[in-house]
């Protein structure tokens, strides 16, 4: 897996790197996507390109990511796609791992600038910060906090679709904290709000980071309280209680979803 720390050795052609087109990530196709580019592959594939962003250590080697022009791509050679192609198709360390790279790619993209007063920025803390060549602000990468809820009641689950989101799936609810807002009280107001329902007893379960585009999805149980499901039409298209014998389709077990939907039922 990705060991996140500080890169202290100076840029070799033996490090690891992460390959993008905008959002998406470019892969080999003489190759599995989980073997990686290494620096030297790179510029023999795309030419001189910067030291790019560290990302930490994959197996001892260091690792970072690089943007390229998708005109430099080889229709060939090369493939060009979304993380989403990736998930469930490489071990889950190595889609974190992509997941990472693409964060600290789009972190970089959009803080070229300070937000203070418009300067140029420059790596600074070992790469983990961008500070202002002007004013000395500093600007970290960005997370959103998420919460994610698996509510039971009795041996029936929650699930609902989503509105304007095709994605084929029954899911647990979510959305984002607040500022101010504790995750337990997240997963309070979102369930109010989304479905009409009142919860209690949450608890924390587990946690993943979703690189879509920068959150840290965290998943709860939580025990139905009282009231009947009226969703909200803006973001719920469909909402009711499922039991182990009659699930839709869900998400995949790779998601923090689909491993919060298996642990309620493994228990009951």
């Amino acid at each position: 897996m990705l060991e996140i720390k500080t890169v202290d050795e100076t840029p070799s052609d033996e490090d690891y790197v992460f390959i993008f087109v905008k959002e998406n990530a470019v892969v080999s196709l003489r190759r599995p996507p989980d073997q990686f580019w290494l620096r030297r592959e790179v510029e023999h594939a795309f030419g001189k390109i910067g030291v790019g962003a560290p990302l930490g250590y994959w197996a001892g080697t260091p690792s970072y990511v690089v943007e390229v022009d998708s005109q430099d791509l080889d229709a060939m050679e090369h493939l060009s796609g979304s993380l989403y192609s990736l998930f469930g198709r490489v071990p889950d360390a190595v889609f974190a791992a992509y997941g990472r790279a693409l964060q600290m790619l789009s972190w970089e993209r959009d803080h070229k600038f300070c937000g203070r007063c418009s300067a140029i920025t420059a790596p600074t803390d070992g790469g983990k910060a961008l500070a202002c060549t002007a004013c000395g602000h500093s600007a970290y990468p960005r997370l959103n906090p998420c919460v994610i809820v698996a509510v039971g009641k009795g041996d029936q689950l929650l699930l609902a679709t989503a509105a304007g989101r095709a994605t084929g799936f029954h899911s647990t609810l979510a959305g984002f904290i607040e500022p101010g807002e504790s995750a337990e009280q997240a997963v309070i107001r979102e369930v109010q709000e989304e479905v009409g329902i009142s919860v209690t007893n949450v608890r924390y379960v587990t946690s993943q980071p979703w690189p879509f585009p920068s959150q840290l999805m965290l998943g709860f149980f939580a025990d139905y309280a009282e009231g009947d499901i009226v969703i909200d039409p803006l973001e719920i298209a469909h909402a009711d209680w499922y039991s182990r014998n009659d699930l839709p389709t869900i998400p995949p077990p790779q998601s923090i979803a689909g491993q919060l939907i298996q642990r309620f039922f493994d228990v009951r």
